[in-house]
């Protein structure tokens, strides 16, 4: 039995009985909660060696009031039964290896390959607990930096466009005459133009609806430095969607680097250096198209079963019932 409140509720107004009750009941005596063996340190730490496979996934996810749990995940079980190898509370890297160096090296010594995003703290764990693995660095995370760099560029220009609004309306109150704004030939104001922007330049242009392309063809008319960004965004993302070859994929984010630099735009210039700087574990993405897309589903997993549950109000409780499912 695994329920929810609302489950609880409709089985108790059943038999005539407050749902809260049922659910205590359920927790302390007809489940195995009291007798779990990871009980008197769930709250810290979890670990499930039995689950531990050669292609692993490491990352961090929110149970509750924001309260991070670092989590290593099979990619094997598919987000299934057996998927839960590690969850240890926090992000710091030192707690961690301690915990997951309780599972023996030998075991450990299995793991092939490892995905992981570009946080410092997440390449010790993995280096550190699996130095048999090769690390990959997911490409998901890294087009996720260009995608910001370029929301950037859009929101400076929109709080310029505010700006130049509010001084307008300022000016026409003081000259006594009604202010309208300048509308474009689509019906969007300047900063309506920048505000509904936002969507499409997360997606290929191809992806985009008539009225994305007509809006589109107005912002990069009057924003070019809106529209570089855009095309190099959408440059990074075809190197890791169209390239087959470490050694062209090294020669093409070389390139990628030199035009960056030649923009001047200075957010894409840190994403830049970024890469340079972890280029070895973003190449491995090369070798076998490997990416944390599973654990990025399982947290989203974990955020459902905590949305069903109405929130975490037992830590504990919630991760006996996660890891029955999960581990």
């Amino acid at each position: 039995m695994d329920s929810s409140p609302n489950d609880c509720n409709a089985i108790a107004s059943f038999y005539g009985v407050k749902g809260r009750n049922l659910l205590s009941q359920y927790k302390d005596y007809l489940s195995d909660f009291k007798t779990w063996d990871q009980l008197g340190h769930a709250k810290k730490w979890l670990l499930f060696p039995k689950n531990i496979r050669k292609y692993l996934s490491i990352d961090e996810t929110s149970l509750s009031n924001g309260e991070l749990y670092t989590i290593l995940t099979s990619k094997s079980a598919k987000g299934k039964k057996g998927t839960i190898v590690a969850m240890v509370a926090g992000t710091k890297a030192e707690t961690v290896i301690s915990i997951i160096e309780k599972i023996p090296f030998k075991q450990r010594n299995l793991v092939k390959e490892i995905t992981l995003d570009m946080a410092g703290n997440m390449g010790l764990i993995a280096r550190k607990c699996f130095p048999n693995a090769t690390r990959v660095v997911d490409r998901f995370h890294v087009q996720k930096l260009a995608t910001e760099a370029l929301q950037e560029i859009r929101i400076k220009y929109r709080w310029e466009a505010i700006d130049q609004e509010n001084d307008a309306i300022e000016r026409a109150r003081k000259s006594k005459v009604n202010f309208e704004s300048k509308t474009l030939s689509n019906g969007d104001t300047l900063k309506q133009l920048l505000a509904r922007s936002r969507y499409f330049l997360y997606k290929n242009k191809s992806k985009w609806t008539p009225n994305q392309i007509e809006r589109a063809g107005l912002l990069f008319e009057l924003y070019p430095d809106i529209q570089k960004g855009y095309n190099l965004t959408q440059e990074l993302r075809g190197i890791f969607e169209h390239t087959t070859d470490k050694i062209i994929a090294f020669a093409k984010l070389a390139k990628w680097h030199e035009k960056v630099n030649q923009s001047g735009f200075k957010s894409f210039g840190t994403i830049s250096r970024t890469i340079m700087t972890h280029y070895q574990t973003i190449l491995n993405y090369f070798d076998n198209r490997s990416t944390n897309a599973s654990a990025e589903s399982f947290n989203a997993k974990i955020k459902a079963f905590r949305s069903r549950f109405r929130g975490v109000r037992n830590v504990e409780f919630f991760l006996f019932r996660l890891t029955n499912i999960y581990a």
